[in-house]
């Protein structure tokens, strides 16, 4: 970086200089529809005034949290995560924040991190659906349940794609055994480095804040024939958004400020309707998926910089606990 850049982060340090700067970024008109956003090929962005307030609400505390962050690194670089379930609003308030950075002056780029799992969504999500139902078998022959008439009842439940509803324990008790390791074999895979190519997302992250110039970055469609590499140019950039449902996963290195979206699995869901992003969102697998990922979330939330609510108010992680504590009793 030149000394142009290196300077501006010396004023952002000068708190009467920062407080009019970021007023002055605030202020400014914004065109959402010219706007860059992330990186994940087809996403569909819409970005709203509920997203533009939430932006406002987080830039001043990010600005802060990066200073420190920006001045130890020696090429001045950062690493930010915004994250949260699927449906709370990542990509529009991370494509916000990283514009509102670049008008500050310090550049910014947006990858999205549903780019790096190992296989494309409509293979990922057969993955998925194959453990659930693999572990939910075994744990019905373990527990030594397994006959054949469970096992055709069970195959017309799975072709009915019913399967992961509780509602079937009414009439088959012996459904609670497979769910519960069904549940077990998913929750050892989701998020986990199985599903993600964490070793690839953590050498970018590595790359940038050694202060490389140029770094390949995935491109993942959804089709086979969809994956390729674009070369980025990070010359200018100060800071690298990742914005992605595990972005304060343990499995993640050099996240340096984590901000996490929080929502509830019914708000989620909700927004996957609306989005229709693949078939069959309103599926009981769909909602045990969204379910295991928010615990996922719950138990990372500790390490998270800034949390911020669906109703745009910042957390303590204390205040957070009571906020999701009638979800976690669900």
């Amino acid at each position: 970086m030149g000394n142009t850049r290196t300077d501006l982060i010396e004023l952002l340090s000068d708190n009467g200089y920062l407080n009019k700067k970021l007023q002055e970024v605030m202020d400014l008109q914004i065109d959402t529809d010219s706007i860059p956003t992330g990186d994940m090929p087809g996403d569909k962005v819409a970005i709203g005034p509920d997203h533009i307030k939430k932006a406002k609400l987080i830039l001043p505390k990010l600005v802060e949290l990066l200073g420190p962050v920006l001045k130890d690194n020696p090429f001045q670089r950062a690493v930010v995560s915004v994250y949260g379930g699927s449906g709370v609003g990542k990509s529009e308030i991370a494509s916000l924040l990283s514009y509102y950075l670049n008008a500050l002056g310090l550049g910014s780029y947006t990858l999205s991190g549903d780019n790096y799992p190992h296989r494309i969504p409509k293979y990922n999500d057969a993955e998925r659906l194959r453990i659930f139902r693999q572990n939910g078998v075994r744990g019905l022959i373990s527990k030594g349940v397994y006959n054949r008439e469970i096992g055709e009842t069970l195959k017309e439940l799975q072709l009915k794609g019913c399967d992961a509803d509780p509602a079937n324990i009414k009439d088959h008790p012996w459904m609670s055994v497979y769910l519960d390791a069904g549940a077990c074999g998913l929750k050892d895979y989701l998020g986990s480095e199985k599903e993600i190519d964490f070793k690839e997302l953590n050498g970018i992250i590595s790359q940038f804040k050694n202060g490389a110039d140029k770094i390949y970055l995935k491109r993942m469609g959804r089709e086979e024939h969809e994956l390729w590499y674009d070369l980025v140019d990070f010359g200018n950039v100060n800071v690298l958004i990742i914005e992605w449902t595990h972005g304060n996963s343990y499995y993640l290195r050099g996240i340096d400020v984590p901000v996490m979206l929080n929502s509830t699995p019914k708000e989620t869901l909700e927004h996957r309707r609306k989005r229709n992003r693949d078939g069959g969102v309103d599926s009981p697998f769909t909602t045990l998926v969204l379910s295991i990922e928010q615990d996922l979330l719950v138990s990372q939330a500790k390490r998270a910089k800034l949390i911020v609510s669906k109703s745009c108010e910042i957390l303590s992680y204390e205040e957070f606990l009571k906020v999701m504590m009638p979800d976690s009793e669900q």
